[in-house]
């Protein structure tokens, strides 16, 4: 995963630059990249399938786990060819392919994350599979981007504001709750501070009507 400037895209994204997407200069865009160790679990794979299909040449069960290794390196070297994806403010880019955010309708993960499979609906019904073959950290950064710049998406099935807790906020702050009082002294305690302060009020107010009358 990499941070570069958009100044200059045209040769990453493949857009040409009368395009109607606006690329802001200066913005930082997110390239992930598939993960090194693809290829070389790819290039183990292949390795010990040299070295049992040498072995096969004196025991022929050693042909099965040969296969097997191919079988596995393919797979391996598949992944590790993915095409970078982009993460740009207006639009995401998989390889030379440009999809707006606003395009994007659905959002539906499986149960894949390290690599990252998505589903992808789009505003005509079409469908995209993205494909991420990166590690966990990069894996969960990409679909975190997806899932927060997707605004006209479903998430899982949940529109956009409602996942993102935004539903609540909109609809007005909360009151905050008042703070919690706690008992100090006792019942009778506070009934003999009560009449304390009854008495000390009584005085108070003979005292006021006493000099009133003084000056009188």
């Amino acid at each position: 995963m990499r941070i570069l400037p958009t100044a200059g895209l045209s040769a990453l994204t493949g857009c040409p630059r009368g395009s109607s997407l606006k690329m802001g200069l200066g913005f930082l865009m997110t390239r992930y990249l598939p993960a090194r160790h693809y290829l070389w679990l790819g290039i183990t794979a292949v390795v010990l399938a040299i070295f049992s299909g040498w072995v096969g040449w004196r025991s022929p069960m050693a042909f099965i786990p040969m296969a097997l290794f191919l079988l596995t390196a393919a797979f391996l070297f598949l992944m590790a060819s993915r095409p970078a994806i982009e993460v740009h403010e207006g639009y995401l880019t998989i390889g030379r392919r440009i999809i707006p955010w606003m395009d994007i309708r659905r959002l539906d993960r499986t149960g894949w994350i390290s690599p990252l499979i998505v589903r992808i609906t789009l505003f005509d019904d079409s469908r995209l599979l993205l494909t991420y073959p990166g590690d966990l950290d990069s894996c969960n950064s990409l679909l975190r981007h997806l899932r927060r710049l997707s605004r006209d998406a479903l998430i899982e099935g949940i529109p956009y504001r409602q996942y993102w807790g935004e539903a609540l906020a909109a609809g007005g702050e909360r009151k905050q709750a008042p703070p919690p009082r706690y008992r100090i002294l006792k019942p009778e305690d506070e009934a003999e501070v009560e009449r304390l302060y009854q008495r000390l009020k009584t005085v108070g107010n003979l005292d006021q009507k006493k000099n009133s009358t003084d000056e009188k």
